[in-house]
């Protein structure tokens, strides 16, 4: 080495020493806040009580999507907690997770939340669905198999979904569907979500597929994205030339499909966001794993997918196809198994970057068939449960 460079080390060290009683108090106190930070929230995680919520339907729903859509606009939580519970006791904006799995044929519909919120849910949730069934179960995620026998009896797929173009872009939703029309028999509607009912009631015993969608009130700025990307479409923010007039602009006139791309963003943005990740997982013991539904899982996410709009495409894999291939999978598949147990991905101790839905498109991906999706094991209660007259004699 130089010895002129050398000396610019030399240098540079030399002043690094010589200024350290103005660096280094900033340094600890930066270092000590973010470990003060991390210990307050995982406090407050470690003391939140989680429950699981099943979510038995009747034999006939005939509501549309839109009474799902009413139910996910009232967990739409802001609350983050004033400067006390934020920095002393660690609040955290709550999340919910909405589920749906096909256990050994059998497809089930479950949402994780906070035993806090269960009043809120089970409220809103009959008020829509006045013949559901709700009751706490154990957690299946848990009870599915025995850590140590992973690997050796059970073998594991994992991904996570993200969107394809920007948020304020959306996906295929029940109302392109036309689901939203009430007077539209049965056998002429078209609902994504059956595709997804039919493979998770294809799963044969010993063979399992989850789905999870994670959900937070957001907070981004994305109505103001949407803006500025609905100013770029329609180029308003080209300069106009010398003597031109703002009524030259019909010269810039959008043709039919730009002008439902901008339709499609505004309504978008009009409708309550949400912070959103998404995973599916298949597991099933080495015996009855099939590796066909991979990509039938994947294919269940792409009815959403709109060429001029939006989509989903899978991220962050269990597969991988180099370097130290199986011991790299075996780690990615036990974090992906195990933020799915935890619901982890806005928080400690699996942070995801998330995208936003609104409360339509999340309607979308989640809520209660008719009966238009006939999956035979699609589990669905037969007879309505009342509460006995008040004035029944004792």
């Amino acid at each position: 080495m130089p010895f002129f460079i050398q000396d610019i080390f030399y240098k540079a060290w030399e002043l690094v020493l010589d200024t350290y009683i103005w660096w280094l108090p900033v340094l600890l106190v930066i270092i000590f806040w973010n470990l003060w930070i991390y210990y307050i929230r995982a406090r407050y995680l470690y003391g939140v009580n989680w429950i699981l919520l099943e979510i038995k339907l009747p034999r006939e729903i005939t509501k549309t999507p839109k009474a799902m859509e009413v139910f996910i606009n009232s967990l739409h939580i802001t609350k983050d907690g004033n400067l006390i519970e934020k920095y002393w006791q660690g609040f955290l904006r709550p999340w919910f997770s909405l589920e749906i799995a096909g256990i050994n044929g059998q497809v089930r519909f479950f949402i994780y939340t906070q035993k806090f919120f269960r009043n809120l849910i089970e409220a809103q949730l009959y008020a829509q669905y006045p013949d559901a069934e709700i009751v706490e179960m154990e957690d299946y995620s848990k009870a599915a198999f025995h850590l140590e026998e992973f690997g050796t009896k059970w073998g594991c797929f994992g991904t996570e979904f993200k969107l394809i173009a920007e948020d304020a872009y959306p996906i295929k939703t029940y109302i392109d569907y036309g689901l939203h029309e009430m007077g539209t028999k049965e056998e002429f509607k078209t609902d994504p979500i059956t595709a997804l009912l039919e493979l998770l009631g294809s799963t044969k015993q010993g063979e399992q597929i989850w789905m999870q969608i994670l959900i937070r009130a957001t907070k981004k700025e994305w109505k103001d994205e949407a803006k500025k990307l609905i100013d770029k479409l329609m180029k308003r923010d080209q300069k106009l030339k010398e003597g031109e007039t703002t009524a030259s602009m019909g010269a810039l006139m959008l043709s039919p499909g730009e002008r439902s791309v901008i339709e499609a963003i505004e309504r978008d943005v009009s409708k309550l966001g949400f912070d959103v990740d998404i995973r599916m997982i298949y597991l099933a013991n080495n015996e009855s794993f099939n590796a066909v539904n991979i990509p039938a899982m994947i294919g269940t996410m792409k009815q959403y997918n709109s060429l001029n709009l939006n989509g989903f495409k899978p991220v962050r894999s269990t597969s991988v196809d180099y370097l130290l291939k199986k011991t790299r999978e075996t780690r990615m598949k036990l974090t992906m198994l195990d933020a799915f147990r935890k619901r982890s991905c806005f928080y400690m101790p699996y942070v995801r970057s998330s995208f936003v839905l609104n409360s339509e498109e999340l309607a979308t991906i989640y809520h209660f068939p008719g009966r238009v999706a006939e999956t035979p094991t699609f589990g669905r209660i037969e007879a309505k449960k009342s509460e006995p007259p008040t004035n029944l004699p004792i």
